[in-house]
């Protein structure tokens, strides 16, 4: 006679780029997540929510990696076989929102929204298929006032977060910019569309393949550490040097901000001293030959006040159109950053006070043509929110933390469900990354919240009574007024020792003991685990352990919430 076949035992493991989260995690995240809407709240924007699912062709094709199959997405065809795929960020559903419901909206419309987003990516260390976005956008303003409200609000939300100034700057640079360049070396037209999005997605990835890797992928292409090849773009050694001059303008960023002002010189040797006050920006942006004109008029040297104020960015303008022959769209591109740049200077966000040439400036928005954002969908201004302080990398030397989040304008999206130009912006936060940050600089919790009350039965016929006195605790006002405040019924076995260990694992503050004869009297065992652990420590033997009943005592059911609240704000819990 055969044995049975003994039943197959499923594998219970994680899928590859996905991640479990704990209660510490989670409870941190919610805090940080409060944090930001009362932000964005605070600048007028409103909620709203998607599905996780959207039509294929909603989401479009805007991925910066489109190295997988599906275009990147996770896809499915449903039961009338149209295709449905996971949404890949939050900004391409809110475009088919408000295209469904645009006559119904407030124009412009401000909203806010957060979830988790999915990418069919490879996955790497830091690198997931699963991750947490917090967005907010303007859809229906078409001035760069909105792009540069945005970039005030991402500064504000960091500081709200903890973030002190000088560990954090909004970088800011123009879609416009970037294909006046490229327009420049030779590649415009629709027949180089291909390759000036391969050429945006090399540059993108300067932070995390350096100088090399950036010039492999303009050039051939490159293999990874794994042996994966990425086709590169194919473009000229002159070309790819035109086009790293745009990275070279992150160096001179990174030595303003630590203070490097002497070394600024040998890569930038004109700091702009002009009053803000006294610059016309009509005057200063009109065609490409005026513009150069009073680009070159505005650039003064001044040895002797190597300040660098914020109009330091006007200056950047400047030097930007001497790098490269300009063309309409890169003036486009440059008038655009100098209107937001007016802005900045007409609020705290373009101030730096007390700045001098033995201190870092503390910029918090700064325009630099270095910042690519790789999404295709991106038509005019793009910002980068980057964290400045170093942390320990793979190999253990210090680096940047970079990038937790970034957005620009894009005035297309919404137009492909509408059939007329709908101008948009916005921004959205890496949540999961800015946690991370946050962790580092110890402003997010790292510790798992503590546990509930638990009220342990010591048989299971006592368990409608326990539930009658948990159910009181819940209702409790004096309990209730207390933050996080929860209470429950052990369900397990094993009694009290059961109980106890269980309320261990849960982090519990305290635990109510009840067996017959205190259910007979009306009464409880109230039992301070905290204190009771540091009073077993100075225990040495078992039968002393057992000779004491440590931090407990006895109390009447009527005296039960004020005995639980005592405990619980003495040991500043919950």
């Amino acid at each position: 006679m055969t044995k049975p076949d003994k039943p197959h035992r499923l594998n219970a493991r994680l899928p590859r780029g996905f991640a479990d989260r704990g209660p510490a995690e989670i409870a941190a995240t919610r805090d940080m997540l409060e944090t930001i809407r009362r932000v964005y709240e605070r600048y007028g924007f409103e909620a709203v929510e998607t599905p996780a699912f959207e039509y294929t062709e909603a989401l479009g094709k805007f991925l910066p990696d489109q190295d997988r199959p599906n275009e990147g997405v996770f896809s499915l065809k449903d039961d009338d076989e149209q295709w449905l795929s996971l949404r890949y960020d939050l900004t391409a559903p809110l475009a088919r929102f408000v295209a469904e419901n645009f006559d119904r909206l407030p124009k412009p419309y401000r909203s806010y929204r957060t979830g988790w987003v999915f990418r069919n990516e490879k996955p790497g260390p830091g690198r997931f298929r699963q991750f947490m976005q917090f967005d907010a956008d303007t859809v229906g303003a078409g001035s760069v006032a909105a792009d540069a409200e945005i970039c005030m609000m991402a500064a504000d939300t960091l500081e709200a977060l903890g973030i002190a100034r000088g560990d954090y700057v909004i970088k800011v640079n123009n879609r416009k910019v970037l294909d006046g360049v490229m327009e420049a070396i030779g590649l415009s037209g629709n027949e180089n569309a291909g390759r000036r999005l391969t050429v945006l997605r090399a540059l993108d990835k300067y932070d995390r393949l350096e100088e090399a890797g950036v010039r492999a992928l303009l050039g051939e292409g490159r293999k990874d550490d794994s042996g994966d090849y990425t086709k590169g773009a194919n473009l000229s050694k002159n070309q790819i040097d035109l086009l790293v001059r745009l990275l070279q303008f992150k160096e001179i960023y990174d030595k303003i901000q630590t203070g490097n002002y002497e070394d600024v010189d040998t890569h930038f040797p004109n700091p702009l001293t002009t009053p803000p006050s006294t610059w016309d920006p009509d005057a200063y942006v009109g065609d490409a030959e005026r513009m150069r004109a009073k680009a070159l008029e505005v650039q003064k040297v001044n040895p002797d006040n190597k300040t660098y104020p914020y109009s330091f960015g006007i200056d950047i303008l400047g030097e930007l159109s001497l790098l490269f022959p300009l063309n309409d769209t890169l003036a486009a591109g440059i008038r655009e950053l100098a209107d937001m740049e007016v802005c900045f200077q007409q609020t705290s966000f373009a101030d730096i006070e007390g700045a001098d040439t033995s201190e870092a400036c503390p910029l918090r928005i700064m325009i630099d043509p270095s910042v690519v954002r790789g999404l295709e969908y991106y038509t005019g201004p793009v910002f980068e929110a980057e964290l400045t302080f170093e942390i320990a990398g793979d190999d253990g030397r210090p680096v940047r933390f970079g990038s937790v989040g970034g957005g620009g304008r894009y005035d297309g999206l919404v137009s492909r469900f509408r059939g007329e130009k709908v101008p948009a912006t916005g921004f959205s936060i890496g949540v999961s990354r800015l946690a991370a940050a946050l962790q580092k600089l110890g402003k997010l919790a790292a510790a798992e919240p503590p546990g509930p009350v638990v009220v342990v039965p010591r048989t299971k016929e006592l368990a409608p009574h326990c539930m009658r006195l948990v159910q009181q605790l819940r209702e409790d006002a004096s309990l209730r007024a207390l933050p996080g405040f929860a209470a429950e019924m052990y369900l397990g076995t094993g009694s009290f020792k059961g109980g106890l260990r269980y309320a261990d694992k849960r982090r519990c503050v305290v635990a109510i003991m009840i067996g017959e004869s205190e259910a007979e009297a009306g009464k409880a065992v109230v039992k301070d685990l905290i204190e009771g652990a540091e009073q077993a420590k100075a225990i040495e033997t078992n039968a002393e352990y057992r000779a004491q009943r440590l931090a407990q005592f006895e109390v009447a059911e009527a005296e039960l919430a004020g005995a639980i609240r005592d405990i619980l704000v003495r040991h500043h819990t919950p």
